[in-house]
């Protein structure tokens, strides 16, 4: 359904350093630059960061959460982790477990520097 997800950021160079480290630890390779952008291609999706072309300041939006899915806890808490450590900001409740059986989610919720919300996802399969 989607074509790519593009951010706003006011630090380029911090929003590369955060997202390098966030989704390296997801499998992707570092983002290469176009202009006043950067760009992240990893399973088939592309993730974006940029300099608002209309030169105003970029804001996160209120009520937007950005979900990166993991392929596991310990993948989820590496990518939390190394976003923390890149100038991430830890938000809501510590990483773990949420929901009841039917939907049950490792969700771990941190803000990039620009402060746009971010989630670091794994739902275990329907076997477990």
């Amino acid at each position: 359904m989607f074509s790519h997800v593009m951010l706003g950021a006011n630090d380029l160079n911090a929003s590369v350093q955060f997202y390098n480290a966030m989704l390296g630890a997801l499998g992707a390779k570092p983002g290469v630059q176009d202009k006043h952008r950067y760009f992240w291609r990893h399973a088939g999706n592309i993730f974006s960061v940029t300099t608002p072309i209309n030169g105003e300041p970029a804001t996160a939006s209120n009520g937007f959460t950005l979900g990166f899915t993991a392929d596991s806890v310990e993948q989820a808490t590496q990518a939390y982790e190394a976003a923390i450590a890149a100038g991430g900001t830890a938000i809501e409740d510590e990483p773990g477990w949420r929901g009841d059986e039917r939907l049950k989610m490792y969700l771990a919720y941190l803000r990039d520097p620009s402060g746009n919300k971010i989630c670091l996802m794994h739902r275990p399969s329907k076997a477990a």
